[in-house]
């Protein structure tokens, strides 16, 4: 065992090789590293294999012996200052490593197809190879400095990877704002750094936590101090798990490619803020006022993402919000002190999240084969619906992790969300009632999307004889028979076009591309309706690699519960075994296993019930959703139906329109400054410069008329000295 811990230190520069090959094959040959970029997917993935195969070795050594690895070496010392790096194994760290390296490789080999159009495939892996090694960095990471110099540097392969097409404004916008959102948080993530070791002379979390634990109890600290660190340690980690109020950028992030969506906003970069606060646990959990905060944070959050969520048109941003409010529910459990709690539901949902962020690229991928899609329309859930025949595995791997983060039973998320919600009730029934009502949300946002994504049929826009757009027409099926027959509408062909064809590592297909844009060309289907011909491409089922990762992860989803579920008579499951060193601080569950199925039949009936009324206003009549809007679901206008559509209609504009923080944002922050940097200019133009620029004159004109009084004349200098002298006398004459 010893052995083998000897070269965990190497874990964060497995994968690194391949990033450095790739940039420095792009600088140096760039014709031959592009002529030969199949092959770079595989080291990538064997690279990464490699580290995950290491981190179960480690994670089961851990799981027998309870022990806990620390390798530090030296980097600089001076006098009484002494900086160290290292790396640290412990149960957080392996509960990282491996779901790092898993979801990672399903997001390479699934991105091997889903980007072996684009230019920038080369400079992809690059960029995903670098942020594995970063993230695999900042976990084993033995002290605060260092784990500041990853944390940056993943914000850095963020920024890079959401505006991966930066040549579309929007994507380079989304990567600027997730910037600059994030280095609020990382500001005072640096100052709460630097006021801790100020009061504990320490970095290294070994001394840090015993010192800082001391000084408290002893109260030879000053607690306010102290509990601003402790906050301003906690803001980093709210910027980078997108909790309330720098949330803003998450949903805008979905600009980039898809598998960065599954690997970054998923399960790994977003979960860094979740893994900084577990790791700083033992120090928050002794300054109460932190804890409560990072609970009220987390409840905040949990709720506000459920509601942002209910009215999104765009599949991924929904996705997102969805992510913001289950970080929630994790950093929730932190403030009540529920650690296991908070890491079995960061296992189960970056499984069950990764598998819908890859299935929604699998959907994107055949909304593309409609022609004239573009991005933005390919991903616009008004414009999807009866995919559920022709993306048959995608649906049913869609379905299963909707069901997961419904909660619904043996699926993994209900096993972490309702200890969850048990530990609520627990901590405070106000917070327990809004987290139960939230995923109840959980449950109707979600099917809401996979209804309006699978089931009816699918949404186009035709045109009318004129050429103009005529709304939107529902209920007419492109590739069903009996709707074409009723319809007249004239099959006339089909094409098949393969052009510039070339084979990728892990697939036998691909099709090269001149820009950004994804525009597939795929088997096509010409429509005569209302005077005009319109051309639609056939939807199929997306690549073999596409659906391998999403089926690997619908066994991650489907089995993962298991390790939250007691294996023994003492009631002793997989993840309590695996943290016994560090969950004896913290809350433990009971076993009571009555209480369990009492608790768990509430949450799941709470989630049945969000179902049952997402499949009653979405069901597949979709001319009811001509707008998107709940109010044509009813037929009749009576008062009491008015009022209730007043309310809808508030709640959907709320949700539509993100809360109007980002309207708040854009007066009273972006709007604000501007005014105070356009006041300020006007002052420093105005007056400083007015002033300065009238000293400078003053004594040019002064100087001037100085030049004319020195004529020479001796009887001048009389005459000038008697009329001086002569002032100074009446003066002291007449106040002396």
């Amino acid at each position: 065992m010893e052995h083998t811990y000897q070269y965990s230190f190497i874990i964060p520069f497995v994968t690194l090789p391949v990033s450095m090959l790739i940039g420095m094959g792009l600088l140096l040959f760039p014709t031959a590293t592009n002529n030969l970029r199949r092959m770079w997917a595989f080291p990538s993935v064997l690279l990464l294999s490699i580290v995950m195969i290491f981190s179960v070795d480690l994670s089961i050594q851990q799981i027998n012996s309870s022990s806990i690895y620390l390798y530090v070496w030296s980097w600089t010392i001076n006098n009484d200052f002494s900086l160290e790096f290292g790396c640290l194994i412990d149960p957080l760290t392996s509960i990282m490593l491996i779901l790092i390296t898993t979801v990672g490789i399903m997001v390479l080999i699934y991105s091997d197809n889903y980007m072996s159009h684009d230019q920038g495939y080369l400079r992809f892996f690059a960029y995903i190879s670098f942020f594995n090694t970063l993230m695999l960095g900042l976990i084993t990471s033995s002290n605060l400095i260092q784990i500041y110099i990853f944390w940056e540097l993943v914000g850095m392969c963020s920024y890079l990877l959401i505006g991966f097409w930066f040549t579309r404004p929007l994507a380079a916008d989304a990567c600027q704002k997730a910037f600059v959102t994030n280095r609020v948080g990382d500001f005072g993530l640096f100052l709460g750094i630097l006021g801790l070791y100020w009061t504990t002379g320490s970095f290294e979390f070994r001394d840090l936590f015993e010192i800082f634990n001391n000084l408290i109890y002893s109260n030879e600290v000053n607690f306010l101090f102290v509990t601003l660190c402790a906050f301003l340690l906690f803001a980093g980690a709210v910027a980078k798990s997108a909790q309330f109020p720098l949330h803003v950028w998450l949903p805008d992030a979905m600009e980039g490619p898809t598998p960065i969506s599954a690997l970054i906003h998923a399960a790994t970069m977003v979960a860094a803020g979740i893994f900084l606060v577990a790791r700083l646990l033992p120090l928050f959990i002794v300054i109460p006022y932190i804890m409560n905060l990072i609970a009220l944070i987390g409840i905040i959050t949990v709720l506000l993402g459920a509601t942002l969520a209910l009215a999104q048109k765009d599949i991924k941003r929904g996705l997102a919000y969805s992510t913001m409010s289950q970080l929630g529910y994790m950093m929730l459990a932190l403030g009540m002190g529920s650690y296991r709690a908070a890491l079995f539901h960061l296992i189960t949902h970056a499984y069950s999240k990764a598998l819908l962020f890859l299935g929604s690229g699998s959907i994107i991928h055949s909304m593309e084969a409609i022609v004239g899609y573009s991005p933005a329309k390919s991903q616009n859930l008004v414009l999807m619906g009866g995919l559920t025949k022709y993306v048959p595995i995608t649906k049913t791997a869609f379905l299963l992790g909707t069901l997961s983060l419904c909660g619904i039973p043996p699926l993994a998320c209900f096993w972490s969300k309702d200890e969850i919600l048990n530990d609520s009730w627990l901590y405070s029934p106000i917070f327990a009632i809004i987290a139960c009502s939230t995923a109840g949300l959980t449950a109707f946002y979600m099917f809401r999307i996979y209804l309006l994504t699978f089931e009816g049929h699918l949404n186009v826009h035709f045109q009318n004889y004129s050429g103009k757009k005529s709304s939107l027409v529902y209920s007419i099926s492109l590739w069903g028979k009996e709707e074409l027959k009723k319809k007249k509408i004239h099959l006339l062909s089909f094409l098949t076009i393969n052009n510039n064809e070339e084979s990728s590592f892990f697939w036998k297909k691909t099709y090269r591309f001149d820009n950004n844009v994804r525009n597939m060309t795929r088997p096509c289907i010409t429509i005569n309706s209302l005077g005009t011909k319109n051309t639609f491409s056939y939807p199929q089922e997306s690549d073999n690699t596409i659906l391998f990762s999403m089926l690997v992860l619908v066994l991650f989803t489907l089995f993962v519960g298991a390790v939250g579920i007691p294996f023994n008579e003492e009631g002793m499951d997989i993840l309590s075994k695996f943290l016994t060193p560090s969950i004896n601080l913290l809350h433990q569950n009971s076993n009571n296993s009555y209480e369990f199925v009492t608790n768990a039949t509430f949450s799941v009936s709470i989630a049945y019930f969000g179902i049952f009324t997402a499949s009653f206003l979405y069901k597949p009549v979709y001319s009811s959703l001509q707008n998107l809007n709940f109010l044509n679901s009813f037929s009749k206008k009576s008062i009491k139906k008015i009022f209730l559509e007043k309310i809808i209609n508030v709640i959907y504009n709320w949700s539509y329109n993100r809360a109007y923080i980002d309207v708040f944002y854009g007066r009273f922050l972006i709007k604000g400054v501007r005014g105070l940097a356009e006041r300020i200019h006007f002052f420093d133009r105005r007056i400083i410069d007015t002033i300065t620029n009238g000293v400078g004159v003053t004594s040019f004109f002064v100087g001037e008329g100085i030049k004319y009084v020195g004529g020479g004349r001796i009887s001048s200098y009389l005459l000038l000295y008697s009329f001086f002298v002569l002032i100074l006398l009446v003066i002291y004459y007449f106040f002396s």
